[in-house]
């Protein structure tokens, strides 16, 4: 009878662990929002060909949800635990957008016919824009891109958001697809700061949007090498079009010296300083970015 007691009572105290085991939230469950959030942003921008205005709505509720997916990483990362309700919240919402901008809202009331349009094409008014076909940038592609400001990891934080312009015309098949100068905008993903127990500082950088021609399209970009970039000419715009990553290192940097002295850039485009010091990018540095999935660009 003791015996059977004991087993009892064994199991229901290892029920509510099993239970809490398969509730707990982990990396990969971060991972996934993140990718959630990626594919959000892709339905988004497909929605801004048929609806502008709703598309302008959802990007912005989706840039919050991005900031909280931010949250959630740290939050897991320094206390090691986070409630499900509140992850199960995020996905939620994040699920919504992408419902939201899939379905196609209901069609308005027809209005009146209205009568044929007489006179000249001027009294008509103007043609309606047209748009060309969007144009894919494969996943791999590399673009160099110089940094609007200053980044150091003494001083950044988790969520600092942060810019940089292209550095030359991204052409396929002899078509401008990506101007110089279009921003892209990034993202502190993680940092750690030189201190004396810590004598490697870390700073890691991703990139979740490019804007082309005025129009924002989501991205999922890895840093993956650093430049010094001080003395720029400013001749990136007068670069041939079709000029690839080499044109930058055979003369467009004023006082090209290489890669970055003592930076080491790992791994998901982490960015690590040796020898106690800390992470600097200076303004005017250029980074080498890989967009890590396809983009669909559509001209205006």
């Amino acid at each position: 009878m003791k015996i059977a007691l004991a087993v009892v009572v064994a199991g229901c105290l290892v029920a509510p662990v099993a239970v809490a085991a398969q509730q707990a939230v982990t990396p990969a469950d971060i991972q996934r929002l993140q990718d959630n959030v990626y594919q959000a942003g892709t339905d988004v921008s497909q929605l801004r060909a048929r609806d502008a205005a709703r598309a302008t709505q959802l990007q912005t509720e989706l840039d919050e949800l991005r900031d909280e997916v931010i949250y959630l990483r740290v939050k897991l990362r320094k206390e090691g635990s986070l409630p499900r309700a509140e992850y199960a919240s995020v996905r939620d919402s994040i699920e919504d957008v992408r419902t939201r901008a899939r379905t196609q809202p209901p069609a308005a009331a027809a209005a009146p016919a209205a009568p044929p349009a007489t006179g000249s094409t001027a009294a008509r008014g103007p043609a309606p824009a047209q748009t060309g076909p969007a144009t894919e940038i494969p996943a791999g592609t590399e673009m160099d891109v110089r940094l609007s400001g200053r980044l150091n990891s003494g001083t950044a934080k988790v969520e600092d958001r942060f810019e940089a312009t292209t550095l030359i015309d991204f052409t396929i098949g002899g078509r401008t697809v990506v101007p110089a100068g279009s921003v892209m905008r990034g993202v502190v993903t993680d940092v750690e700061p030189a201190t004396r127990t810590n004598r490697t500082a870390r700073l890691t950088l991703s990139f979740d949007q490019l804007t082309v021609d005025g129009r924002a399209y989501p991205i999922r970009g890895t840093v993956t090498q650093a430049i010094e970039g001080e003395g720029l000419k400013g001749e990136a715009g007068r670069v041939g079009t079709g000029a690839g990553v080499g044109a930058i290192i055979g003369g467009i940097l004023g006082g090209f010296r290489g890669a970055l002295a003592g930076i080491i850039i790992g791994a998901g485009g982490t960015i690590a300083a040796t020898e106690g010091r800390e992470v600097e990018l200076p303004q005017g540095s250029v980074l080498r970015v890989r967009i890590d999935s396809p983009v669909s660009i559509t001209p205006r």
